[in-house]
């Protein structure tokens, strides 16, 4: 044998002398494609095959582990810049706050839902097609000369905050996001369907839900309930009061949404089919609230109503 016939190269680098294996398929590395390992070291393709077949860690509702509550954070800022956005122009709170039903006028005015209606109206809300007011209102509050003002974003922000943040770490950042937005599509619907003439504005829908989601992983998970109840109580008692300053029928709406879908997501049995039966659910819920939105709107612009 010779010297140069000696000469050993890096398989990816044919070019550069290597006397280094990778420890995993036994092929000469550069220093350039060395990749530490346990023992010795690795090359680019093996620490990547690696990667691949390494099994990710998974909460115990199937997410993926995360200890950032990042959606929750996105969640906030999305709201508070809607309602910087109100502020600014008052205006928005009218185009894609939730409304079911109702009329605007030539001269701009807002009136009241009837079926039939005088032809210089134009009709709006859900039932006016405007069908994505039914979740924009959900990052809408009340403006600071309405209702309890300004207080109803903190409310809802600081409850979103202390409850999403552990809700988001137990079923991680896609199931987390599935009931947040069911959550508050489910308070629409009960909205539309109650009092569709009734325009309606707030997270609380969606942070109800996540109350839901808070006490049915703690009786999944075997938390202390105690604390877990105290919340779920005064979450409740609000609901009552809440029926003489805001909503009841979106935060009742929100909370039995959330209620379905953490129970779906508790409650699958584990295996390969788990997150298959989960995200069914989920579809399912979302098929469920558009139908009974659709009857809903149907019957009020035929005159049922």
């Amino acid at each position: 044998m010779t010297a140069e016939s000696a000469v050993t190269t890096c398989f990816r680098h044919p070019e550069v002398e290597s006397h280094v294996r990778c420890t995993r398929c036994d092929r000469y590395i550069c220093p350039d494609c060395m990749r530490e390992a346990s023992v010795g070291h690795q090359c680019v393709e093996c620490v990547q095959e690696g990667a691949r077949s390494v099994r990710q860690a998974r909460t115990a509702f199937g997410g993926r582990i995360s200890t950032f509550p990042l959606v929750t954070w996105v969640l906030v800022a999305l709201n508070v810049l809607a309602y910087l956005a109100e502020l600014a122009r008052p205006s928005v709170v009218d185009r894609f706050g939730m409304l079911g039903a109702g009329l605007v006028g030539p001269d701009g005015g807002h009136y009241l839902w009837q079926y039939p209606y005088d032809s210089v109206l134009t009709p709006e809300g859900v039932v006016g097609g405007q069908w994505e007011r039914l979740l924009t209102g959900a990052f809408l509050h009340m403006p600071p000369d309405d209702g309890i003002g300004v207080v109803h974003i903190v409310l809802n922000m600081v409850a979103l905050v202390n409850v999403g943040r552990v809700v988001e770490t137990q079923l991680g950042r896609a199931r987390y996001l599935a009931l947040y937005l069911l959550s508050a599509l489910g308070g629409s619907v009960l909205v539309l369907l109650i009092a569709p003439d009734v325009p309606t504005v707030g997270a609380s829908g969606a942070v109800f839900g996540l109350g839901a989601a808070y006490w049915v992983m703690g009786r999944r998970l075997g938390y202390g309930m105690r604390s877990v109840n105290q919340y779920m109580t005064g979450l409740l008692i609000w609901l009552v009061i809440s029926a003489f300053a805001t909503s009841w029928q979106g935060h009742l709406g929100g909370l039995l949404a959330g209620a379905v879908v953490t129970l779906a997501f508790a409650y699958a049995p584990r295996g390969d089919r788990r997150t298959l039966i989960q995200w069914a659910a989920c579809a399912g819920l979302l098929a469920l609230l558009l139908v009974l939105a659709a009857v809903k709107v149907a019957t009020l612009t035929s005159g049922a109503a």
